[in-house]
């Protein structure tokens, strides 16, 4: 069902209204930003190749649920993460932080993150047979045995997850910043799950922002605001932005 209205989202034109110069555009160095993977494997390790090396590479969250390999998803995340010869960044998306609250307060958050994807990382690392409406002691029971399956290293590594990166006058977020506040005064919830304000009111500091969350057909730039999240889990496409001084160019991943 969900995979059929994003089918449905992506084939609406999207028009492509700068609304700013991509002269102001002035990251400290060149860098990339990988949109929502959901548990698509396959098209990251397609997509990784094609990006240097040599740059910075920012992932905007949400590398779980909705897809069939969630769990092998944040294993080469964190992997990567630790490769000291790249600069790789990690950010915390909403569907991490579900995660994260299931396994700490089951019996509250279960029912939340499992309509959201979340029955699908659970199949990915080996628990199958578990409903939506799993509850009570039962939800308890299964975040237990995921707890077990994950292990505290993974555990603790999305507990440190940032909620945003900057260079120079670019910020990369999950799925919004509030326009009226500044960089350093985000509220977790907003980095997290959108502001009704984002796309709508400019910032008044010249900075660009960066973010995934919210599916669009085509990445876009729009007042200073770059999309990124192409809904790879439905629609077999992955997206990355390479940008640098005045320059932001697009490369996707595409299922075959």
């Amino acid at each position: 069902m969900i995979k059929e209205w994003i089918r449905k989202l992506v084939k609406q034109s999207a028009a492509q209204d700068m609304g700013a110069s991509l002269a102001e555009l002035a990251p400290d160095q060149r860098f990339y930003a990988v949109g929502d993977i959901h548990g698509r494997l396959d098209l990251l390790q397609a997509l990784l190749p094609r990006l240097d090396r040599r740059y910075p590479l920012v992932f905007v969250g949400d590398y779980i649920d909705r897809g069939e390999y969630s769990a092998q998803v944040l294993h080469h995340l964190k992997h990567l993460s630790e490769d000291t010869n790249r600069q790789v960044v990690c950010l915390l998306g909403n569907h991490e932080e579900m995660l994260l609250k299931f396994v700490d307060d089951p019996k509250r958050m279960g029912r939340l993150w499992l309509q959201n994807g979340g029955l699908q990382t659970l199949a990915s690392f080996g628990l199958g047979n578990v409903t939506e409406a799993v509850i009570g002691k039962d939800a308890v029971e299964v975040a237990g045995r995921l707890r077990a399956r994950i292990g505290d290293r993974v555990l603790d590594w999305l507990r440190g997850l940032p909620l945003t990166w900057s260079s120079g006058n670019v910020t990369v977020v999950h799925a919004a910043l509030d326009p009226a506040f500044p960089l350093d005064d985000q509220p977790r919830q907003v980095c997290l799950w959108g502001h009704p304000r984002f796309r709508l009111d400019r910032r008044t500091d010249d900075q660009w922002v960066v973010h995934g969350h919210t599916i669009v057909s085509e990445p876009r730039i729009k007042h200073k605001i770059v999309s990124i999240d192409t809904g790879a889990f439905a629609t077999g496409r992955l997206t990355a932005a390479e940008i640098s001084a005045g320059e932001i160019r697009f490369i996707s991943a595409d299922q075959k």
